[in-house]
């Protein structure tokens, strides 16, 4: 059984800044703040939304969590925690561990990628694919074991075992994502890590695949950090929603208060944007943005979203919001809603 109120991912004040190198002697010369102080909470067992318009950070935080940008990129600065609790409540610190420290949480924090097509070794088999966590992960298991794990995750995705001795370039774009799917399955995670997982899928497969994640998160009891655009796939598949903007969180609330009654007024704007499956009503009202999104080297002082806010006042200028608790389980970065 899944416990919603038991910590998983606790992420704070999380802050990644990538350098800009300038001059001949390309040294750094600006940051870009792609993430700038994002905390949230992920429980056992929970899908948490995390949704906002392209560029504002989302993928940036789903790779800090793994820990990968401090060991392939050392000049990106990581700044704030992202700890991981045991069952027991005994806690890691992730965000500055070694290469060596972290392999060992990487069994439990796996990652879906966008791209079926280019997120899959092509020199590889299914086998050889699904087959590689356990190896590195699970070494004391024997060649046949491991068979019989790859043969029974792609029964467990929707596939035949036999599927097992094709190649990637054999497969559908929805096929292979199912593939990745039992990869990151193989090592039994706590959490998976989805990054934009349907966002390259036609519209009939987008919603075959959710539904298969989702019953395979009861079944396994994982969490999902699930990383999208599409508002209306992230409020079927989450319990709750995560807004971001320009490297901030704006917004966390239950899914169907933050999708039906949203507050603050970037996710206002934002869920105005979904489509209406029905062109006959007329009862929702399109919210148009004034002005560009800001350059994130040179964002505005005070709250990011100033200058593009309906509601924004003189003094936004002067402080940068935090989230607050408006209600039971529902945090907005605005004084003014």
């Amino acid at each position: 059984m899944s416990d919603n109120t038991q910590k998983l991912l606790e992420i704070s004040n999380l802050q990644v800044y990538f350098p800009v190198p300038g001059g001949i002697l390309q040294r750094k010369v600006a940051e870009v703040k792609a993430v700038d102080g994002v905390s949230f909470t992920l429980h056992r067992g929970e899908t948490l939304g995390l949704v906002g318009e392209s560029g504002c950070g989302k993928t940036t935080v789903g790779r800090a969590i793994i820990n990968i940008l401090r060991h392939v990129s050392p000049e990106v600065h990581i700044g704030g925690s992202v700890y991981f609790y045991e069952k027991d409540g005994t806690r890691t610190d992730l965000a500055y561990l070694s290469k060596k420290d972290m392999r060992k949480f990487r069994s439990k924090i796996q990652m879906i990628f966008q791209d079926p097509y280019s997120s899959l070794n092509s020199r590889l088999s299914v086998r050889q694919i699904i087959a590689e966590p356990l190896e590195i992960h699970r070494p004391d298991m024997s060649a046949k074991e491991r068979n019989e794990q790859v043969e029974l995750l792609l029964q467990k995705v929707g596939l035949q075992p036999e599927y097992a001795a094709r190649f990637p370039h054999e497969f559908s774009g929805g096929q292979r994502q199912r593939i990745g799917i039992a990869r990151a399955l193989a090592t039994r995670p706590d959490v998976i890590i989805c990054d934009e997982p349907v966002s390259a899928l036609d519209v009939s497969v987008q919603a075959q695949v959710i539904n298969l994640m989702e019953d395979l998160r009861q079944e396994f009891g994982m969490s999902y950090l699930f990383i999208a655009h599409d508002l209306s796939v992230v409020h079927h598949i989450s319990r709750r929603i995560a807004v971001m903007y320009l490297g901030n969180m704006v917004e966390i609330g239950e899914s169907d208060d933050v999708y039906f009654r949203p507050k603050h007024p970037y996710s206002i704007a934002l869920l105005s944007a979904v489509p209406q499956p029905d062109p006959e009503r007329k009862d929702k009202q399109r919210i148009v943005l004034h002005g560009d999104i800001p350059n994130p080297l040179n964002k505005p002082s005070g709250c990011s979203f100033r200058t593009r806010c309906p509601i924004a006042r003189p003094e936004c200028a002067d402080f940068t919001p935090q989230l607050a608790e408006h209600e039971n389980g529902r945090f907005v970065a605005c004084p003014y809603v």
